[in-house]
This record gives C-alpha cells, sequence and structure tokens, in this order.
C-alpha cells in the first residue's frame, strides 16, 4: 500500500531481534523460567470482544490466536491457526483450512465451529465496539471439523488484517456457553477470569491491581524454525506499577526483569546501564490530546465546541518544544491523526506549526473570555502525560486559558470519557491492525464511539469511511482517506502532537522479546539467559 514504511528493512530489524535468522536459543525450552515484567496498568477485562483498551489487548494477544497473525513488521497477516486460505475469483468468499491437531489449552480440540461460533460473535453489533471490522461477512459455513468458509456482502480490502486482530481471537464456545452469566457482558467477565486460551500463554492467576501469571500453554500449535515448541518461557509474571519512577527502581535493583512505558527522560539514562537493553521499537504510536467537542460538559458550556478555540489551542502547542521535554528527542511532530507508519496516511509535513498571534487571534474571534479554566485529566504516575499536561498548561496560559491538571487513574479516565464527562485528555493510540480502518473509525467516525467519545461528527467523513470499507479500487480509496484527513486536520477535534516508538527496557538476560509496531507485547519467543 502507499506511504507504508520500508518493510524490507524493519524485517530484517525486527527478525534480529527474535533471533529469526539464526538458530533458536539454545536448550531454550528445556531452560523455561519466569520473566518477570512491570506494567504500567492493570488490564481490565480479558475478553476480545467486550473491550477497547491496550491494557487488555497486549494481554489478550498472548492469550490468544486468530485464523492469521500479523507478521512481526505489522504490516502484513501470516497463517496463525489456519494453515492455509483460498479467496474466491470474485473476492466474495475466503475458506480457511484449519491446522491438524489444533487444542485448547484445556485439551479440547479447536474445530470450524468454534472458528464460527467466535466469529459470529465477534462480528455481532450487540458485542463489543470493533464488531464493523468483521461487518463483511454475510454468513459463516464450516464443512467438516477443520474448514470455515466466509461469505461477504461486498468486497472487503481490510477482511484478511481484522482477521489478525484481537476481537478475532478463537475462543472455546463450550467452555465460554458453560460460563455463568445471563447476558453478554456477565459471561464475558465470568470467563476471563479463568479463561481457555487458543494462544502461546494461559492464565494462572491475576488479583486485580496487582499481579497477573501467565502460563506456558502446552497445546499451543507453533514450534521455532527447529522444532521446538513454543512459547519457551515457563510463566510471565506482570506486576502493575503505574508509578514509572517505582518501575524503572525495580528494574535495575533486579526486583523485575523488564518494563513497559519507560519515560523518555530516563532512556539515556538506561542506555548506559551495562546491566539493560534499553528498546526503542518501531511504532505506531501517537500521542495526542483528546477534545471534548460537545457544546456543554455536565450542565456548563464548553469553549471547545467552537472550532475556532480548538485550532488556537493547536497553533499554541509548540510540538517542537514538548518533542524535546518530553520525549529528549526521539518523536516527530504529527503529520496526520494516524501515524506515518500507518498505510495511507497523509506525509504533508507537520500540522499546526507554533503560531501565537495565529492562536490569539483565533480566540480573540471566538470571544473566549481571559481567565477561561479548562480541565485536562493526566494518567497518575506517568512522568510523560504529566510533563504534557504541564507545559500545555504553560502554553494555553498566553490566550488567557487557565488549565487545570486532574491526576486519575487508568479506570477513572476510562469511566469520564464513557460518561463524556472530560474536557481535554492526554493519551495515546497504537493500531492494532495494517490498515487505517480502525484508527479512523475510532477517531473520526462518529457511529461507532462518536469520535473517540469527545462528540464531533463531520457527515461528509462518515459517509466516505463507509465508502472506504468497500472499495475494490486502491486509488480511490486512498483518495476517500485523503479527504477524511484533510477534513479531520481542519476541524481539530484533537490537539495534535507527536509520534513516537515504544520504550521498553530489559534485563540483559532476557532475550527474543519484541513489541510490534502494532503495539503487541510478544512473548511467544522470548527467554531467559544467564
Amino acid at each position: 500500500m502507499p506511504n507504508r514504511r520500508n518493510t524490507s528493512l524493519l524485517a530484517l530489524a525486527v527478525a534480529a531481534v527474535l533471533g529469526l535468522s539464526g538458530p533458536a536459543p539454545a536448550a531454550a525450552q528445556q531452560m523455561g523460567g519466569t520473566l518477570n515484567f512491570g506494567r504500567y496498568a492493570d488490564s481490565m477485562l480479558l475478553d476480545p470482544v467486550m473491550n477497547e483498551n491496550n491494557v487488555d489487548i497486549w494481554i489478550l494477544t498472548n492469550l490468544y490466536s486468530g485464523l492469521l497473525r500479523p507478521t512481526d513488521d505489522g504490516a502484513g497477516v501470516v497463517p496463525a491457526l489456519a494453515e492455509s486460505r483460498s479467496w474466491a475469483p470474485d473476492h466474495l468468499s475466503v475458506t480457511f483450512t484449519l491446522r491438524p491437531g489444533i487444542k485448547f489449552s484445556d485439551g479440547s480440540p479447536i474445530t470450524a465451529g468454534d472458528v464460527k461460533w467466535s466469529l459470529d460473535r465477534a462480528r455481532n453489533p450487540d458485542n463489543g465496539v470493533w464488531n464493523f471490522m468483521l461487518g463483511s461477512i454475510a454468513s459463516i459455513e464450516t464443512e467438516g471439523a477443520d474448514k470455515v468458509t466466509l461469505k461477504l456482502k461486498n468486497y472487503d480490502p481490510t477482511l484478511e488484517a481484522a482477521l489478525a486482530t484481537f476481537n478475532a481471537s478463537i475462543m472455546p464456545e463450550a467452555a465460554y456457553e458453560a460460563a455463568p452469566g445471563t447476558t453478554e457482558a456477565e459471561k464475558a467477565q465470568a470467563f476471563s477470569e479463568h479463561p481457555v486460551t487458543s494462544g502461546p500463554f494461559t492464565l494462572a492467576s491475576w488479583t486485580h491491581g496487582t499481579d497477573m501469571v501467565l502460563k506456558r500453554n502446552p497445546n499451543y500449535y507453533a514450534k521455532d524454525d527447529k522444532g521446538n515448541p513454543l512459547p519457551y518461557l515457563d510463566e510471565v509474571h506482570f506486576e502493575v506499577i503505574p508509578d514509572d519512577a517505582t518501575r524503572i527502581l525495580k528494574l535495575t535493583s533486579g526486583e523485575i526483569d523488564g518494563t513497559e512505558m519507560v519515560p523518555y527522560s530516563r532512556v539515556g539514562e538506561l542506555k548506559k546501564n551495562p546491566a539493560l537493553n534499553m528498546e526503542l521499537f518501531p511504532s505506531t504510536k501517537i500521542t495526542f490530546l483528546n477534545f471534548n467537542s460537545r457544546p456543554t460538559v455536565g450542565d456548563k458550556p464548553n469553549p471547545l465546541a467552537d472550532v475556532r478555540v480548538r485550532q488556537a489551542l493547536n497553533y499554541a502547542l509548540n510540538k517542537e518544544a514538548l518533542i524535546k521535554i518530553v520525549t529528549h528527542g526521539v518523536a516527530q511532530p504529527m503529520q496526520s491523526y494516524m501515524a506515518t507508519t500507518t498505510p495511507l496516511a497523509m506525509k504533508n509535513g507537520p500540522l499546526y506549526a507554533y503560531d501565537m498571534a495565529k492562536a490569539k487571534a483565533l480566540i480573540k474571534e471566538a470571544g473566549l473570555p481571559a481567565g477561561t479554566e479548562l480541565h485536562i485529566l493526566s494518567l497518575s504516575g506517568n512522568q510523560d502525560f504529566m510533563q504534557i499536561a504541564t507545559a500545555a498548561q504553560q502554553m494555553f496560559a498566553p490566550l488567557g486559558i487557565k488549565l487545570v491538571i486532574e491526576q486519575l487513574d487508568k479506570p477513572t479516565i476510562a469511566a469520564r470519557q464513557k460518561a463524556h464527562d472530560f474536557q481535554i485528555v492526554v493519551t495515546t493510540w497504537t493500531n492494532d491492525i495494517a490498515d487505517p480502518s480502525q484508527l479512523t473509525s475510532y477517531m473520526a467516525y462518529y457511529p461507532l464511539i462518536q469520535s473517540y467519545r469527545g462528540g464531533w461528527q463531520n457527515k461528509e467523513v462518515d459517509a466516505l469511511f463507509e465508502e472506504s470499507q468497500k472499495e475494490v479500487d486502491p486509488a480511490r480509496r486512498a483518495g476517500e482517506y485523503a479527504t477524511i484527513q484533510k477534513i479531520y486536520t481542519e476541524a481539530a477535534p484533537i490537539g495534535f502532537l507527536y509520534e513516537s516508538p515504544y520504550p521498553v527496557a530489559l534485563s540483559k538476560k532476557v532475550n527474543g522479546f519484541v513489541q510490534i509496531p502494532l503495539g503487541n507485547n510478544i512473548f511467544d519467543r522470548t527467554w531467559i539467559g544467564k
């Protein structure tokens, strides 16, 4: 697709990290061991369908497998539970053949019936926010225990990528339906506490808010290039440590073996530590300010309903200064609402170059009174987010805006966003699919979740997105996305900040871990050395 990174170089880099280009680690399977990994926040619901948070998704990709999985460069797909796929000449149906002998973690067989049930559940409009990604499927038919045919309503350029995402994971119908509960939400909650899985690991224990242990799934289908069963690790022990400084202290003292979401201010220091590998994995991660564009928040008028105010805030944000302050120069300004590594992303240069004079003129034109108060939500304990909020507070002050910072935990922020009880939130996004459709549905397409729960709507954008989901001509689809991005940029439903790599710090005894550009933490080839 156009505007894609140099995937061949990236693939080589990822292969080097994974050790895919050379022999498997000696006796890795025999070594086993436990990886202790510090997380910035706990998961909330380990169900592939009824969720939308990275804290869930990046665990789910280690618990469940789909028919297909993303390639290590995040740009394509390869077979997973399916050993092959065959498209009809008219591209209105595709048949998958399952690998022989595949099983769930409890030893029960993974059948075509489980695949049909899982995908029917995932595409049900009443289930979760991602059902539309499989919306082109008209019906699913099975033949025997190992063949599944998806019949489509229309050509879908995103279907294979969608089948490699978390919500298309294959789950056991019998075990799920036996879970207690009368509603789908109740069953999902109950099953996710003690799931039967199809991926490299299964859930051994989970103390909410404290820790989680994943154990090797002995029935996982995959092997390395030497024929050794995957995963290598016996266990992954996740410790929930919301405070950045505490996670890093535990890493440097040897209490944990790795940690995610390392503040960029600590990257240089950790690179110098001889006991650590400080990794900056290529990503699709964007960091931005999510604006609530509704006329009111609660019972009070909302200044951010005025596009001129939103544009003014964007011009007042000095992105280059933020990148130096927060990321120590490793990021780049956003050129769209999607990262430049996303297929079909615009690459016309940074958006809303810093211009305080223009920002003041827009505020004056909007008639915003001096001393207007806005509230920004920032994740408690996250050093990078707090730096962004503090910098924005200073940058908005010349506009006569008083920015009040509220530091809250992840569940509280998520609840406030779902209730539309916010004005500005410091947040990030990472693609789960090698296509712009998921991000666009979330950020710009109102019918899904009201444009990242911010309430912005443009009916032309909604129509263009719906057309793009069935567009046969790649050039026309690219044009549709170009128009969507242009309209979105001018409307400024977010504060455009920067795109950046994934900072992960690991003990040097940790080998083979990778975070792919789609964000997934991949532990199935990780192993512990001496």
